[in-house]
């Protein structure tokens, strides 16, 4: 069994001395793992760092088989990573997040806005979009989409500003006000790329998202929400608290 594939590494693990278990988000064959020889050492390193894309070419004797990877870097853009923690943190969420995913499944449409998402991820305003709607898209691949094309109790498109806890439906604003308190804020960027965000927006867009990921994702699995994700979180807004301008 012989393939060949472009993968972004979501994490490594030690196998010996001088070994690694690599795991990649393939594109075509989704999460997927297999062995590196001499990967523990000086010359692979770099190139075995998470959110690098690579070539990777995969042989096993059986496809069952965990396998062995030969790779070539095509985007090490993880030394780019180090001196900033909300890409340090966003990149560790994300291939938790990945790891929810069953091996050798595909998932095209979740390796394309990862790769987009690592592209762009050295800008902390436009990660934090991107990240949020991935977690959106990636409740969706599990199965637990969100419906927001419509308000739950009138059916109403326009002026959707609240989500249901309960059904993960939009609420309108004139449909919501009297239960406002028990409702998720819906920001306006998950609904339209048009519509711009601010920094209290972004709060909303994780409160939502990291309701449905506790409830649906991972609770059923018997696990808490990563912390990683609240660090990256709390990253954001370090970084957009600093570059905010500042007023008399």
């Amino acid at each position: 069994m012989q393939w060949t594939d472009e993968g972004i590494v979501l994490g490594v693990k030690r196998h010996g001395e001088s070994n690694v278990i690599l795991e990649l988000m393939t594109h075509e064959r989704g999460r997927h793992l297999g062995l590196v020889r001499g990967g523990a050492g000086a010359r692979l390193c770099g190139v075995l760092q998470p959110g690098n894309s690579l070539r990777a070419t995969w042989r096993a004797r059986l496809e069952e088989h965990l396998g062995h990877y030969v790779v070539e870097g095509i985007n090490l853009r993880a030394a780019g990573f180090l001196g900033a923690a909300h890409a340090v943190h966003g990149v560790t969420h994300l291939a938790g997040l990945c790891r929810l995913l069953a091996e050798r499944e595909p998932h095209v449409r979740i390796f394309g806005a990862l790769e987009a998402i690592l592209d762009a991820i050295d800008d902390p305003l436009a990660a934090a979009i991107l990240i949020a709607r991935f977690e959106l898209a990636f409740l969706a691949e599990l199965g637990f989409g969100l419906d927001l094309a419509s308000c739950a109790a009138t059916g109403a498109t326009v002026d959707l500003i609240y989500v249901s806890p309960r059904s993960g439906r939009a609420v309108s604003r004139a449909a919501g006000e009297e239960y406002r308190d028990r409702l998720l804020r819906l920001p306006g960027f998950l609904q339209s790329e048009d519509e711009p965000t601010a920094a209290a927006d972004l709060a909303d867009a994780f409160a939502l998202t990291g309701f449905f990921l506790e409830r649906d994702a991972f609770s059923p699995r018997g696990l808490a929400l990563p912390a990683e994700r609240a660090r990256f979180v709390a990253a954001i807004a370090r970084s957009l608290a600093v570059t905010e301008p500042q007023h008399a």
